[in-house]
């Protein structure tokens, strides 16, 4: 009775230890959400109030007279639907486009077997290490001596291929069985048709994670939008916020509005594809 009761016991603390452990772990993740969430929080905010609002202290989180207008005023001060056009046109091009690429070269370097593939799969990735700052210039120069500066061609062109998209592309495609694409070469199937019939719909969890990471990245690009676009009807919603900027004053508050607006499609792309994205995420680091 006595081990029996010793044992009841020793479950019992466990069990105890193994809940307070979850709640401690919650609750950790709770805090660091919220952490966040507070700049969020603080843009939506300041969005809603004037300028001698937005930096106020004590801090106002619900402003007591929302300046809903500041939603309004966004459209009429700059021409922000050119911007969100320009955006949007680039952002769509860019992710379609790499979705092409990377994929198709993925399949290359998956299942495809031809002299030197290890050699040249490691040189493409090894470009992730390089900084694009170190040939910032020289591709700037490049894209001036084909007459594209100051073009939406430049920045699609330059944004076509990515090597992190070929990387985690090709880790999914490894973890999917070659017997599957042999099977298809018998039936009659050309490399083409495997990669379209077969691969691209077994690989929708991959696709959808590199759509966003691609759809993110080109949304919210500012740098090389700046380097290459210059007239005003070219421009993209990221260098248009900074038409809210002058030389001795800057409107918080319509910046702050031109930025929720921002996220929303961003919102709208990750919410649809979330529920492929951890398991995109996880596939792609799996081999065989």
């Amino acid at each position: 009775m006595a081990e029996l009761q010793a044992v009841k016991q020793h479950t019992a603390s466990a069990h105890t230890r193994k809940i307070v452990g979850k709640v401690l772990i919650y609750a950790l993740l709770i805090a660091t959400a919220v952490i966040m969430l507070v700049p969020f929080a603080w843009m939506i905010s300041s969005s809603l109030k004037l300028n001698k609002d937005v930096f106020s202290f004590p801090m106002q989180w619900i402003p007591s007279a929302p300046r809903w207008r500041n939603y309004i005023d966004i459209w009429t001060k700059i021409p922000l639907l050119t911007f969100v056009t320009n955006t949007a046109k680039l952002t769509v091009i860019v992710t379609l486009l790499q979705l092409f690429t990377s994929s198709f070269a993925a399949y290359g370097f998956a299942k495809l077997r031809f002299k030197g593939r290890n050699t040249l799969f490691l040189a493409y990735v090894a470009t992730i290490a390089v900084p694009w700052q170190a040939y910032m210039v020289p591709q700037f120069m490049m894209m001036r001596s084909f007459h594209l500066n100051n073009t939406h061609l430049a920045i699609i062109c330059l944004q076509a291929f990515s090597a992190f998209g070929v990387f985690m592309m090709r880790q999914f495609y490894e973890g999917i069985p070659d017997e599957l694409c042999e099977a298809a070469r018998i039936d009659g199937l050309n490399e083409y048709q495997i990669w379209w019939r077969i691969m691209l719909p077994l690989s929708k969890p991959a696709l959808s994670t590199l759509v966003i990471f691609t759809f993110v990245n080109t949304w919210n690009d500012f740098l090389g939008p700046m380097i290459y676009l210059t007239e005003t009807k070219l421009k993209t919603l990221q260098i248009g916020l900074r038409m809210f900027i002058t030389q001795y004053s800057s409107e918080y508050g319509l910046i702050m509005a031109a930025s929720v607006l921002s996220l929303i499609p961003v919102l709208i792309v990750f919410l649809s594809l979330q529920k492929y994205f951890v398991q995109g995420v996880a596939s792609s680091g799996l081999k065989g």
